[in-house]
């Protein structure tokens, strides 16, 4: 007698699958998937080799959250066209999962690095890092623009940009330089977002690779413009040009509650 004829145990057939029995028994109850013989004395199930690749497709759309009515559907009306149909469907979902679940990974890792610089920072200190390029959605803004419409505006383009949650992006401000060395430290000009794996540049603002003058700031905005100060002397000092924009960004938002500990990372593009 050919092996593959023989028949398993309910108990054997789901231990080859690395299912549980009663998974088995709730499939045939369902009519999902029926075993290929019963004894009519006890009622004990017993399945076949050739069931195999049937119940492993039922697990692997099970694996990928296809409903039993879902499955139910594709069963009665099995082919190769219709499993192809269902598959494209799910491995689109399944990408774009994934896709969500990098730049999850990508939000946690920013948070924990804030947290590393939070406890080996000096709040004194004024250093040179090197940094890769970023690709940042920015808004408008000018003095004017009320703290309502800056809402207003950051909600369009997560809107836009379909971000599910605040969590799936960072957040901060730009001032250029030149408002700097023209002693206008108010003359903030654009608010940014950070997308982690955004799928394209168009219509995006490149925040440059290289050399930025980094600086941290503690407490409410009203003494922010004499740390702007102590920069620009550090950097006429040291020989430095500055270009672009100050980028702006809250590193311990979720750890304080008051505004007297909060913490701004100062970032500024250093010019070759």
């Amino acid at each position: 007698m050919n092996e593959n004829n023989k028949l398993l145990t309910i108990g054997q057939f789901a231990a080859l699958h690395g299912i549980n029995k009663k998974t088995l028994m709730w499939y045939d109850e369902t009519g999902l998937f029926k075993p290929a013989a019963i004894n009519p004395e006890n009622g004990y199930r017993y399945y076949n080799y050739y069931q195999s690749p049937v119940l492993e497709t039922i697990l692997l759309l099970r694996e990928l959250d296809v409903s039993i009515s879902e499955i139910h559907e594709f069963m009665q009306n099995r082919s190769a066209e219709s499993l192809k149909c269902l598959l494209d469907e799910k491995i689109t979902a399944l990408d774009n999962n994934i896709i969500h679940m990098q730049a999850v990974r990508k939000t946690l890792c920013n948070h924990r690095q804030n947290m590393v610089t939070l406890l080996t920072m000096d709040l004194s200190e004024t250093s040179i890092v090197e940094k890769e390029e970023r690709c940042l959605v920015t808004v408008d803004i000018d003095n004017d623009t009320s703290f309502e419409k800056e809402v207003e505006l950051i909600t369009t383009e997560t809107t836009r940009y379909q971000i599910g949650r605040l969590h799936d992006a960072s957040y901060g401000s730009m001032i250029p330089v030149t408002s700097l060395q023209n002693g206008n430290f108010n003359g903030y000009t654009k608010l940014f977002i950070e997308i982690p794996f955004i799928k394209h540049k168009k219509d995006l603002h490149i925040q440059p690779k290289g050399k930025y003058l980094r600086a941290f700031h503690k407490g409410n905005w009203d003494s922010l413009q004499l740390r702007y100060q102590e920069l620009l002397d550090y950097a006429d000092k040291n020989g430095l040009k500055l270009a672009g924009f100050s980028y702006e960004k809250g590193i311990n938002e979720t750890v304080v509650d008051s505004i007297e500990d909060y913490i701004l990372q100062i970032e500024i593009p250093v010019s070759n």
